[in-house]
């Protein structure tokens, strides 16, 4: 395997797999390093039914597998191994894997974010199986059914209200006695008659065999523990990009975000690019992770063709 390419693409969730097929596609033969978490958040998604051109819906992990099949069939080369560091000072970029140098002419970080979660029981065994960290991707699943959402900011009101499109009723459960939503969020939710706040309040554990059958939580005032039925739990804590492996080298919004340029995936760093979650934290929806993956694989392509030229 040569340790130089034109391009290098880290992280496999959609937008880093989409940059791989149109990259390869372009002739670039790319390498991809996937990391030992391949695939990204769709790994621990069971029903994806918003994904374009499936009308039946499709599992996750299938739909990552059916991409990487389609990457590895233009000519990506996929290796399962976490980049530790770059260097991104000088080009040809440097990047470690492992103790081994590789150089690149240009690099596609898609790198995505991950979901903080609380750590309790229950939790990451019922993951897809009623617990989630996207309403927007999952609402759709509890249709008249009984859920609950944990978060105080504006992106938990705003999936607390979306929820209630489809359920019958919405817990919102918050540890402390006020919210850091801006107001209007805050009284969209406070007028929404399906929406009821339990305030004052942690979730301990997540409870159910296969299947959410409720939510075990605690006043933090009185000490008071109360096991709550509903089907659907939604986790709104907030997200944590992959970013710190790249020692601060390419600039980040202050929750660590890469920033890119208007609507390029130009980073700060010329020929350097950035797709998909670790640099969208608005939509963060596998098409839109796509998308953003397309679009970094044009931009370095044709930043790679004016290089040459």
């Amino acid at each position: 395997m040569s340790n130089h390419r034109e391009v290098i693409i880290i992280g496999s969730g959609p937008a880093g797999l989409t940059a791989a097929i149109y990259t390869a596609r372009a002739n670039l033969k790319p390498l991809q390093f996937e990391g030992y978490s391949r695939g990204g958040q769709l790994m621990l998604t069971t029903d994806v039914e918003n994904y374009p051109g499936f009308r039946d819906g499709i599992m996750g992990p299938d739909l990552m597998e059916e991409m990487k099949a389609q990457a590895l069939r233009f000519g990506t080369e996929i290796v399962t191994k976490d980049v530790e560091r770059i260097d991104a000072s000088s080009r040809p970029f440097k990047l470690w894997v492992e103790g081994t140098e590789f150089t690149a002419d240009s690099l596609i970080i898609a790198t995505g974010a991950n979901p903080r979660l609380l750590g309790i029981p229950g939790e990451s065994e019922l993951m897809g199986r009623g617990v989630s960290t996207c309403a927007t991707c999952d609402g759709a699943f509890f249709r008249d059914k009984v859920m609950a959402i944990v978060g105080g900011g504006d992106s938990a009101m705003e999936e607390a209200g979306f929820l209630t499109r489809f359920g019958s009723k919405v817990y919102v459960i918050h540890r402390r006695k006020e919210l850091r939503a801006s107001k209007i969020m805050q009284q969209r939710c406070f007028d929404n008659p399906k929406i009821e706040f339990i305030w004052d309040t942690v979730v301990d554990e997540v409870l159910g065999d296969g299947k959410v059958s409720g939510v075990r939580t605690r006043n933090v005032e009185t000490g008071a523990v109360t096991d709550l039925p509903l089907e659907g739990f939604f986790v709104a804590i907030g997200h944590t990009p992959t970013t710190a492996f790249l020692g601060g080298q390419l600039a980040l919004e202050d929750n660590g975000y890469l920033i890119t340029e208007g609507k390029s995936s130009r980073t700060s760093v010329e020929g350097i690019f950035a797709c998909g979650d670790c640099q969208d934290h608005v939509y963060r929806q596998a098409v839109t992770a796509a998308g953003s993956g397309c679009t970094a694989a044009i931009d370095a392509e044709r930043w790679l063709e004016d290089q040459h030229s």
